[in-house]
């Protein structure tokens, strides 16, 4: 299983407001950040905004910002929202195939429970957690404690 980009990204943006807390992010500089296009980002941004996982404001001064506190936004929260599913074979959950085993295969059950265990991971992680765990991550991805180290260009 592999999760797409728009996943890791999703990721990536909510850990950039997360270390940025307190104040407004903006698209140029998570895209500056992760070394990804803007309008990649703005795509995201719009289906985290939509769920409800960021807050959008537009204008001069204007940016985004996390939606609910980091330490109630899950990963499986941003999973939710970024992914279609979890087809894990072309028999899982009833799936089309043409294996003689379908009905009576042990391997759809094995699946289950390991997607039940990853799907359990994500949703007792946190963005808190992840920001927090790294006390440097906001040096890393460009953040000061006046916000971002690079100044924007208009």
């Amino acid at each position: 299983m592999r999760l797409t980009k728009q996943t890791n990204y999703a990721f990536r943006v909510l850990m950039y407001c997360g270390a940025n807390a307190g104040r407004k992010s903006r698209i140029p500089e998570v895209a500056r950040a992760f070394s990804v296009s803007e309008p990649f980002l703005f795509k995201i941004v719009q289906l985290l905004s939509e769920a409800g996982l960021v807050q959008t404001t537009r204008g001069r001064g204007g940016g985004i910002a996390l939606g609910r506190p980091a330490d109630e936004i899950t990963l499986l929260d941003v999973v939710r929202v970024t992914e279609d599913g979890f087809v894990m074979a072309e028999c899982f959950d009833g799936g089309a195939a043409d294996c003689p085993l379908i009905d009576h295969c042990a391997l759809n059950a094995a699946l289950r429970r390991a997607l039940g265990a990853f799907m359990e991971v994500l949703d007792e992680t946190t963005i808190d957690d992840l920001v927090r765990s790294r006390p440097e991550l906001g040096a890393l991805i460009g953040l000061t404690d006046d916000g971002p180290a690079l100044p924007l260009a208009n």
